[in-house]
């Protein structure tokens, strides 16, 4: 059943943090709200709110906290704006592209409400760090796009007591709850397991409708809110799905699983390797673990005319956009029926959009026996700035 809502404990209410008179000018509808108030405004001064991802789902709900007067937002992020970003992350603009995420989503969030601290964390969450990040903050939201990081948030979220307000997108359909909440269930009540690597296609590759994200991360900043002030009937215990090319929305009721090993038997006493459990290979590990050759370098061997393997792993319709002459298309997920086509006796480059999915690829040619293949370096996005 979904929560009736009490406020997330952030401290008691004679302990709250008071307003200014500007405060009250920018709150005047918050304050003249039915169920919020000065005592409610006043917890949204007080709390201290984590968004995982400063993307497609946290930028629309890092806009609305702040504009809301939530006192304190950490975002956790280690990314770059990249132009491709820009359909959907609203955070950011094109004069950012390049700069890290971080400082546009701050800089943009001061502009809006320069009263919100804004705490950046440069770093992919990890098993390493999340215990000691999320313990800063009240509420989680989980902005973030991969399995892996869902259940480092979602076991971080249980062993710590802190609610974990879910979203997740794909191509035209988004989900959203809230996980961890008091007696409620987790996020592995509902997906027990990942799924198989490669099963599920990442934005890149499959494609997100530009204002799904916006839809999702609204709703997951009014679950936030209320949360907060305690307002109304959250989602926990409740998933609910979107459809946005029917616009159907429902429900289906969640109930806390007696055996799942992290809220119910509680036999997950401390954070795992992730990418193990998930199969997938770290954010950080994938682009470090091959040998990279620069764009440079590959642009050299090509007019010497050396002889070589080309890959472009990325999606068709990336692909038609742009290309290096001479290479063979093979997307990632079709990389290892491939593999009997392609000669491991020869030197193979394979590259993608940013550097990511090809580094990928090149672990695969490695292990299945290619001694000499180079990822580029910084991939497409790279090659355009310095080869043009």
């Amino acid at each position: 059943m979904s929560d009736s809502a009490a406020p997330v404990p952030t401290t008691a209410t004679h302990d709250l943090p008071t307003l200014t008179a500007e405060e009250r000018q920018r709150y005047a509808r918050h304050l003249s709200l039915p169920g919020v108030g000065l005592d409610g405004q006043r917890r949204l001064k007080a709390a201290r709110v984590l968004i995982v991802g400063a993307g497609g789902l946290g930028s629309p709900a890092a806009l609305y906290l702040a504009a809301a007067g939530v006192g304190t937002i950490g975002l956790v992020d280690n990314d770059a704006v990249d132009v491709t970003n820009l359909q959907r992350q609203v955070l950011h603009g094109t004069s950012d592209v390049g700069r890290p995420k971080l400082d546009s989503a701050r800089d943009r969030l001061h502009d809006l409400n320069p009263h919100v601290q804004v705490i950046t964390h440069a770093a992919w969450l990890t098993s390493a760090n999340a215990m000691s990040i999320v313990a800063d903050y009240d509420i989680v939201l989980d902005g973030t796009d991969n399995f892996a990081t869902r259940y480092l948030v979602n076991d971080a979220c249980v062993l710590l007591g802190k609610p974990n307000v879910h979203g997740s997108i794909y191509q035209f359909d988004g989900q959203a709850s809230v996980f961890a909440a008091a007696n409620g269930p987790c996020y592995r009540c509902l997906y027990p397991e990942p799924p198989p690597p490669g099963m599920v296609k990442n934005c890149a590759e499959g494609g997100v409708f530009g204002v799904l994200p916006g839809m999702i991360g609204t709703i997951q900043a009014v679950e936030t809110l209320k949360l907060i002030t305690g307002l109304g009937a959250t989602l926990a215990g409740r998933l609910l799905m979107i459809d946005a090319l029917t616009m159907e929305m429902r429900t289906v009721e969640l109930g806390r699983d007696p055996e799942c090993p992290a809220c119910g038997t509680r036999t997950i006493t401390h954070l795992i390797d992730y990418d193990g459990f998930c199969g997938t290979p770290s954010l950080n590990a994938s682009v470090r673990a091959v040998e990279e050759i620069t764009p440079i370098a590959l642009a050299a061997r090509l007019a010497r005319g050396d002889d070589l393997t080309l890959i472009d792993v990325r999606e068709p319709h990336e692909a038609a956009l742009d290309g290096i002459a001479r290479a063979r298309l093979v997307p990632l997920g079709a990389l290892s029926a491939a593999l009997g086509s392609l000669d491991p006796t020869r030197d193979v480059v394979v590259f993608c959009r940013s550097g990511t999915r090809s580094a990928d690829a090149a672990r695969q040619l490695a292990a299945a026996g290619f001694s000499r293949v180079q990822s580029l370096a910084g991939g497409m996005l790279r090659w355009a700035d310095e080869t043009h």
